[in-house]
C-alpha cells in the first residue's frame, strides 16, 4: 500500500521561492499595474491623515546607504499608516539647485561657466538635474519605497520657485532680510559664500606662531619700569598667517593681569596668566617679570605691523580668553566674526584683502597674487627674517571645511545678503520645544544650534538657483523690494520659472511705473542666487501647502542627523518667521552609516557596500531588513558578514510562511475553519502568542521602533512557531485525516497566524509579504498593502490556558535537552526512536501525570512514562528548570512506516503489517 497517498504532506510544488532579485521586480511592475498606492489612498480616503514630508536628496549621482536607510525608514512608515487605515500620502522630492548639481554639470558635461550664457548654463544644470531625479527615482523605486513617484515635488520646478521668493518677500516685508559686510565662511574652491549648515570639521594641520608687534606708543604708562620703548613688543599668537596682512589692532581682555616681561634684552607684553606657559612654548628658561598692569590701561596703545607700513591699534575685547596663546589676540575685522564685531566698536575697516579665488589683493602689498595657503610659507620666511618671529610648530586642530568640496574655508569680509535670526529667535525656540524630538536629546541640539546662531548668510555667487528678488536703483543704489515687486516676479516664476531673471530685463521683471525714491526708474537686477537651504527649507510652503492631499504641518519630518544643522533648521526659520509656527509635529533623525567595526565608510578603506549590488545580489527584501534590524538613532553598521546575518533571518521568516502555507494547500476557509471553541488547547496557546505578538509590533510601529519588530517576529517565527507549535503541530496535519477536526483546528490556527503575521512584515519585507499573500485564501484584496492592520482579539485571551502551556514549554525545554544528550551517546537517533521516562514529585508529578497522554506529541517522541521520584538506577538528567528527572531510552516495538514512531502495535494487523494502530484508525 502507498502510504503516502492518505499521509498529508505539502504540496512540493508551493511556488514561492528565495530569488528575491528575480521575483521582486515582477512584484514591483504588478504594484504599478494595478496602482496600489493610489488605491490605498482612495481606501483611506476621509480618514484621519498622516504627513510624512520627504526631505529632498540631492539630485547628483545613484543612491548610497545613506539614502536608503533614509527611505526605507520613511517607507515602514507610510505602508504601516496606510495599513493602519490613515490617510498617508507620500510624496517624494529632489533638491535640485545649488552648487553639488553645478560641480556635476561642470565635470560631467564639460561646461566652462565664462564661455556660456548663464541661461544656456542653467538650461544644462536643470537637464543634468532632471536627468538625475529619473535615475534616482527608478533606484528608489526598486528599494520597494512607495508614492506618487509620478508628480515629485522638484525645488527647480516653477510653482515652487515661486512660492520660494513669496517666502523670501514675507520675510524682507518683515525687515529680517538685509545686506551687510561682514565676514563670513567662504570656499574660494567653490568661490562662494557658505552658511553654518554648510561647514563640517574635520583636522588640519597648521602652523602655530608667536609673533612680536613693536610697541610705538604706551601713553606713558611703562616709563616707571622701562628706560625707552626700544625693543619692547606686544606677543601674539596665531595659527592663521595669512590674515597677518589684515591686522589691524590686537585685543587684550580688558579684566585680565598684563605683564611686562624682560626676555634677552627685550620685554614682552603678555598675560600674567599664560606668562609661564608662554616661555615654555617659545624655549625661554630665564625670564624676569617687570610689572604687571589692568588690561583696561592698555587700551589705544598702538603697536606697529611687523611687515606691512600701518599702526596695529591696542584695544580691548570680552571675545579674549586665557585658554590658549598670549593673552593678546591678533585682529582682522576682514576674517574673523569676534575681530569685525570688536572692529566696528572701534570704527576699525573691514580690511578683506583676499579675493574670491583666495588670492591677495593689491591690499596685501607684496603679498598680491599669492594663494592664501600658500602665502602661509611666505609670510612666516619674511616674519623670520625680519627678526618677529619668536617661535613656530605645526599643529593639528580642528578646522571648518566645505561639506561640498571638503576643502578648508576661510572667513572673509563681503557683502552678502543676511536673514537676521536673532529677530525670531525666541518664538523658533519655544516652537522647538513643543515638536517631538526622537531622540530625545534632539530637543536640546536643535535649541542650542538656534541660541547660537544670529545670522543666517543666504546669498550664494553662483548660477544654478533661484535668483534673490532684489533690484538696485542704477542712481542710487538704493535697494527695492516690496510687496508689488515680489508679487510679479513670483508670478513670472511661476509662469516661467527662474531662468526669467536671466531672460528678461530688469524693468520687464518689475511692475509697470516702478520708480525709486530717487525718482529714477533705471533698475538693475541682484545677481545673487539664494542658499540652497532657503530652498528646501521653503517646502512646507511649496509643497505641504501645495499639494492638495497634504496638510500642514507635517506629522513627521524624518532625515540624518546632520540635518539639524540642515534642513530641520531652515525648514523651521523660515516657517516661523512667515507663519508662527513649527512646519512639523514630530522630528526622527538617524545616525550615519558605518562598517562592521563602527569606521566610518570610505574608498581609501574599501568598506564601502552599493545598495544597488546588495539588491543584484540579495534582493530590496534583505536591505528593508537591515534597517528593520538597527537601532537607527545612532550610527547603524553595515558589512557583507550582517547583510549574511540578514539572509539567514529572512529565510526563517520565509519558511515559516511557507511551512504554513504548504500546509493550507486543502484548506479552504469558508468552508473548512472551526470555531474557536472547537481548537484544542496548543491551538489556543498559540493564538495567545499572536496576540502578544500583535500588540508589541503594533506598539513598536507607532513609537517607530523598527529594531523590536525585527526581534519579535524572528523570536515568533523561530521559537513560538518553528521550534515548538509548528514542529508539534506536523503529527496532526501529516497523519490524521484530512478533514479530520484536529487537524481542521490545526489549520484553522497557522491560517488566522498567517493572515496576521503577513500584514505584520508587509512594512518591513514588502515584496515578500505580497508573494505569501497571492496564496493566502479567504481575502478579497488584491494587495497585502490593501489590507487591514490586525488587532488583538479579546476572546483569544485566556490566562488558564497560557500559564499552563508555558509551564508544558518549560517542562519541555528540560526533556528536549536530555533528548540532546541521548542523541550524542548514540542511544537514540531521531526523537522518535525515543522512549522518555520521567521522573518527578509533588505537583510536578501531578502537572506531568496529567498529561502524559499528550507528551508524545508535545516531545515528538514515541512513548514517554510519568513515575513518582524513587531513587532509579543508571544515568538520568535533572532538570534545570523543574525538579524533575529524565531517562532516555530507545523505545519499544516497531518503526511505523507512516507516522514513523515506535509502537508496540505496528504487525497486529494482517491487512497492513507495517504501521501502528494509531495510522490504522486514520486510514479506516
Amino acid at each position: 500500500m502507498d502510504y503516502s497517498k492518505t499521509l498529508n504532506l505539502p504540496k512540493t510544488e508551493f511556488p514561492m521561492r528565495a530569488n528575491l532579485p528575480k521575483r521582486e521586480p515582477d512584484i514591483l511592475n504588478k504594484w504599478y499595474e494595478q496602482d496600489i498606492y493610489n488605491k490605498g489612498l482612495e481606501k483611506n480616503k476621509g480618514n484621519k491623515s498622516f504627513i510624512l514630508h520627504d526631505g529632498p536628496p540631492y539630485a547628483n549621482g545613484d543612491i548610497h546607504l545613506g539614502h536608503t536607510l533614509n527611505k526605507i525608514l520613511k517607507d515602514i512608515i507610510i505602508r504601516y499608516k496606510t495599513l493602519r487605515g490613515f490617510y498617508a500620502p507620500y510624496i517624494p522630492g529632489w533638491d535640485t539647485h545649488g552648487l553639488p548639481i553645478e560641480l556635476r554639470a561642470i565635470k560631467e558635461l564639460g561646461l566652462s561657466v565664462k564661455e556660456v550664457s548663464s541661461v544656456e548654463f542653467r538650461n544644462k544644470c536643470r537637464d543634468y538635474a532632471l536627468s538625475q531625479v529619473e535615475r534616482q527615482k527608478e533606484q528608489f523605486k526598486r528599494l520597494g519605497v512607495t508614492g506618487d513617484w509620478d508628480n515629485p515635488y522638484l525645488t527647480l520646478k516653477p510653482e515652487y520657485e515661486a512660492h520660494q521668493i513669496e517666502i523670501f518677500g514675507e520675510m524682507a516685508k518683515k525687515g529680517y532680510i538685509y545686506k551687510g559686510l561682514k565676514p563670513v565662511y567662504w570656499c574660494p574652491s567653490c568661490e562662494t559664500a557658505l552658511a553654518e549648515a554648510e561647514i563640517e570639521y574635520k583636522d588640519k594641520v597648521s602652523p602655530s606662531i608667536y609673533v612680536k608687534f613693536e610697541l610705538v606708543d604706551d601713553k606713558g604708562l611703562f616709563k616707571d619700569h622701562l628706560d625707552s620703548l626700544e625693543n619692547v613688543y606686544f606677543v601674539i599668537w596665531t595659527t592663521t598667517p595669512w590674515t597677518l596682512p589684515a591686522n589691524l589692532a590686537i585685543s587684550v581682555g580688558p579684566e585680565f593681569e598684563y605683564s611686562l616681561v624682560e626676555v634677552n634684552n627685550e620685554v614682552y607684553v603678555i598675560a600674567k596668566e599664560l606668562t609661564e606657559n608662554v616661555m615654555k612654548e617659545i624655549g625661554i628658561d630665564e625670564y624676569k617679570i617687570l610689572a604687571n598692569f589692568n588690561g583696561k590701561m592698555l587700551e589705544y596703545m598702538k603697536t606697529k605691523h611687523p611687515f606691512i607700513e600701518r599702526e596695529s591699534v591696542v584695544i580691548l575685547g570680552d571675545h579674549v580668553t586665557l585658554d590658549a596663546g598670549t593673552g593678546c589676540v591678533h585682529t582682522a575685522p576682514g576674517h574673523g566674526q569676534e575681530d569685525f564685531l570688536i572692529g566696528q566698536k572701534y570704527n576699525l575697516d573691514v580690511l578683506n584683502p583676499v579675493d574670491d579665488k583666495g588670492h591677495f589683493t593689491d591690499k596685501a602689498g607684496k603679498y598680491e597674487g599669492l594663494y592664501y595657503a600658500k602665502a602661509n610659507k611666505v609670510i612666516l620666511n619674511d616674519l623670520e627674517q625680519s627678526g618677529h618671529l619668536i617661535a613656530k610648530k605645526d599643529i593639528t586642530h580642528s578646522y571648518p571645511h566645505c561639506w561640498r568640496c571638503k576643502g578648508p574655508v576661510i572667513f572673509r569680509a563681503t557683502e552678502q545678503w543676511f536673514a537676521s535670526v536673532d529677530a525670531f529667535k525666541d518664538e523658533a525656540v519655544e516652537a522647538a520645544k513643543k515638536v517631538e524630538w526622537i531622540p530625545g536629546w534632539g530637543e536640546e541640539r536643535i535649541i542650542n544650534m538656534i541660541k547660537d546662531r544670529n545670522d543666517w548668510c543666504i546669498s550664494r555667487q553662483r548660477i544654478w538657483g533661484v535668483p534673490i528678488p532684489i533690484f538696485y536703483c542704477e542712481e542710487c543704489g538704493k535697494e527695492l523690494i516690496n510687496e508689488e515687486t515680489i508679487a510679479k516676479v513670483s508670478s513670472i516664476f511661476r509662469e516661467k520659472g527662474s531662468n526669467a531673471w536671466y531672460e528678461m530685463e530688469a524693468d520687464e521683471l518689475l511692475p509697470e511705473n516702478t520708480k525709486c525714491e530717487c525718482g529714477c526708474t533705471k533698475f538693475k537686477k541682484e545677481m545673487d542666487i539664494m542658499d540652497v537651504w532657503f530652498d528646501s527649507g521653503s517646502s512646507h510652503k511649496s509643497v505641504i501647502e501645495e499639494y492638495e492631499e497634504l496638510t500642514y504641518p507635517a506629522d513627521l519630518y524624518l532625515e540624518g542627523n546632520d540635518q539639524y544643522r540642515g534642513w530641520f533648521q531652515s525648514s523651521l526659520l523660515t516657517a516661523i518667521a512667515t507663519k508662527g509656527t513649527s512646519p512639523y509635529r514630530t522630528v526622527i533623525t538617524h545616525g550615519m552609516i558605518v562598517d562592521g567595526e563602527g569606521r566610518k565608510m570610505s574608498k581609501s578603506l574599501g568598506n564601502g557596500v552599493d545598495p544597488l549590488e546588495v539588491i543584484n545580489k540579495y534582493g530590496a527584501d534583505i536591505l528593508r531588513l537591515w534597517v528593520s534590524s538597527s537601532d537607527y538613532k545612532s550610527d547603524v553598521r553595515m558589512s557583507n558578514e550582517i547583510l549574511k546575518q540578514m539572509s539567514e533571518v529572512y529565510r526563517k521568516i520565509r519558511n515559516t510562511a511557507r511551512f504554513i502555507l504548504g500546509n493550507l494547500y486543502d484548506f479552504e476557509p469558508e468552508k473548512d475553519a472551526v470555531s474557536y471553541d472547537e481548537l484544542l488547547e496548543m491551538d489556543k496557546w498559540a493564538l495567545i502568542k499572536l496576540n502578544r505578538l500583535i500588540e508589541k509590533v503594533t506598539k513598536a510601529y507607532d513609537s517607530y521602533d523598527f529594531h523590536v519588530i525585527y526581534h519579535a517576529i524572528h523570536n515568533f517565527c523561530v521559537v513560538d512557531m518553528s521550534s515548538f507549535y509548528l514542529d508539534v503541530l506536523k503529527d496532526r496535519l501529516y497523519t490524521l485525516r484530512s478533514d479530520s477536526k484536529s487537524r481542521r483546528a490545526a489549520q484553522t490556527t497557522i491560517d488566522i497566524i498567517l493572515k496576521a503575521l503577513v500584514k505584520m512584515i508587509a512594512p518591513i519585507i514588502p515584496f515578500t509579504a505580497e508573494e505569501i499573500w497571492q496564496f493566502v485564501k479567504g481575502e478579497d484584496a488584491i494587495s497585502v498593502h490593501l489590507t487591514d492592520w490586525p488587532e488583538p482579539k479579546a476572546e483569544y485571551y485566556n490566562e488558564a490556558i497560557e500559564s499552563k502551556w508555558n509551564k508544558i514549554i518549560s517542562y519541555r525545554e528540560d526533556i528536549t535537552k536530555a533528548l540532546e544528550i541521548a542523541r550524542s551517546q548514540k542511544i537514540i537517533g531521531h526523537s522518535l526512536n525515543a522512549l522518555v521516562k520521567i521522573y518527578a514529585k509533588g505537583e510536578d508529578y501531578d502537572f506531568l501525570k496529567s498529561i502524559e497522554e499528550r507528551l508524545p506529541e508535545i516531545l515528538i517522541v514515541s512513548k514517554v512514562e510519568v513515575n513518582e521520584d524513587n531513587e532509579i538506577d543508571g544515568d538520568y538528567t535533572i532538570g534545570e528548570n523543574n525538579d524533575i528527572k529524565v531517562v532516555v531510552e530507545q523505545a519499544p516495538g516497531q518503526k511505523c512506516e507512516r507516522c514513523w514512531t515506535f509502537s508496540e502495535t505496528v504487525g497486529e494487523s494482517p491487512e497492513h503489517p507495517t504501521i501502528c494502530a494509531k495510522c490504522l484508525a486514520n486510514l479506516e
